[in-house]
């Protein structure tokens, strides 16, 4: 453990820790902030002291992102919830921006000071230690991955930053330097082990023990993970962050029971009902969206902000020792598709069709009829054939499997091995290519 003192404190004491740092952070917003000032007050909290502690917490409005960029302007381009002026701040990132505006997430040096150790928390479950050689693959540039090369640096691993879209570099620098793991994407995992097949390159007899997968759902999948492992003889674990929050905010041990919260201290999480928004309880097997308040933030502190991430939990004491609830993402809340009336996500169907192992590749692309989250049955699916030539009734096989797990319609088409696109970073499961308007 990075730091066992935290990580393997009873988690139930963990409450009244925070609770002391809740009510500070809470004491900030309405000092620093205008918007949560104003969104709080319109919430019927005009005072800190009427926000109470963590107990009272789900009793508060929960933040979505638009509301956050609906605040931003060339005046206040971070938004109306930044608490510090920019020259208070040491580093900027920013996300890609879907509208072509970048969102800016700034840090002060505490922030970072805290975020890294999150991060080194995360990636230390895994099994990493000083002096392990370790290939990143995370663009670090303008966006908040950028943060686990200082976590890479605190742990003292011996960090070799590769990136994306750098193949033959990552597969020489594997053969050459020897490293001991790879931090990447799940898709980006299988695509190294394809390329290595194609030219003769075997890569279960590399150096590679560890792959820390990262960046979207999959590695966590039986089939997916069985994979991934046959390829590279090593052992897979996840890990998984928001960048809004915290890079990294969970992390899987060699155990593989599911990513430990690594951000305890720093960072509160409540479980919810993605549609009626109530609070669940965080018991073995219950699924909801998570929802973050931060505790100790000074730049951008968030409080109650929905993730959209879909995921499984699962609270018992682990062999590691860590003691912080684990979870597995399902999937997205928001890319989640509803077939006459049943959730569907797309890596559970990825989940299913790879449990069908050599004869199917495990690469799938989902092609919604009409634009939007409803759609009519039957879902169209490709699924990409394993390399082996016979397929058979393959299609019809799978298409029941789906219909006996997810309760959904399905129309399989199957496609040659490798026709479907590869990615060095995360892959699209959705393509919304052929669908119509949403009428």
């Amino acid at each position: 453990m990075f730091e066992p003192e935290i990580e393997a404190l009873p988690f139930d004491s963990q409450a009244a820790i925070d609770d002391v740092l809740y009510r500070r952070q809470v004491a900030c917003l309405f000092e620093h902030s205008r918007f949560y000032r104003d969104k709080l007050t319109a919430a019927g909290f005009a005072t800190p002291e009427a926000v109470g502690g963590l107990d009272a917490l789900a009793a508060l409005p929960m933040t979505e992102k638009d509301e956050i960029r609906e605040t931003r302007s060339d005046d206040e381009p971070v938004g109306t919830h930044l608490c510090v002026p920019l020259r208070d701040t040491v580093r900027i990132f920013s996300t890609s921006g879907t509208t072509g505006t970048p969102s800016y997430i700034p840090l002060t040096a505490r922030d970072i000071a805290n975020w890294t150790r999150i991060s080194a928390r995360t990636y230390s479950a895994a099994g990493i230690r000083r002096g392990d050689g370790l290939i990143s693959t995370y663009g670090g540039g303008p966006f908040v991955a950028g943060i686990t090369f200082d976590a890479f640096n605190l742990i003292g691993v011996s960090h070799i930053p590769i990136g994306g879209g750098n193949t033959d570099r990552l597969m020489t620098t594997v053969r050459l330097l020897k490293p001991d793991a790879i931090a990447l994407t799940p898709s980006y995992a299988l695509h190294l082990a394809e390329w290595a097949r194609d030219r003769g390159v075997d890569t279960r007899t590399s150096s590679v023990s560890k792959l820390l997968v990262a960046g979207e759902p999959g590695g966590g999948e039986p089939a997916m993970r069985k994979q991934l492992e046959e390829a590279w003889g090593a052992t897979v674990t996840e890990a998984m962050g928001i960048g809004d929050i915290a890079a990294s905010l969970w992390g899987e041990c060699p155990e593989q029971g599911g990513m430990h919260f690594s951000g305890r201290g720093l960072v509160h999480f409540e479980l919810i009902d993605p549609d009626s928004g109530t609070a669940l309880p965080l018991a073995d097997g219950v699924e909801g969206e998570l929802v973050y308040t931060h505790l100790a933030q000074e730049a951008v502190p968030l409080l109650r902000f929905r993730s959209r991430d879909h995921v499984r939990v699962w609270t018992g004491r682990c062999a590691c020792g860590r003691t912080a609830p684990r979870v597995r993402c399902i999937g997205r809340t928001d890319d989640m598709l509803i077939v006459r009336g049943v959730n569907v996500f797309p890596s559970a169907l990825r989940e299913i069709v790879g449990g069908f192992g050599a004869e199917v590749s495990g690469v799938i692309s989902v092609r919604p009829g009409r634009r939007g989250f409803r759609q009519d049955p039957p879902l169209k699916v490709l699924v990409e054939s394993g390399s082996g030539e016979s397929v058979g009734d393959l299609a019809e096989r799978i298409r029941k499997r789906v219909r006996d797990v997810l309760l959904v319609a399905t129309e399989i088409t199957l496609v040659p091995f490798e026709s479907l696109p590869r990615s060095d970073y995360k892959s699209k499961l959705v393509d919304w290519s052929e669908a119509g308007e949403d009428g």
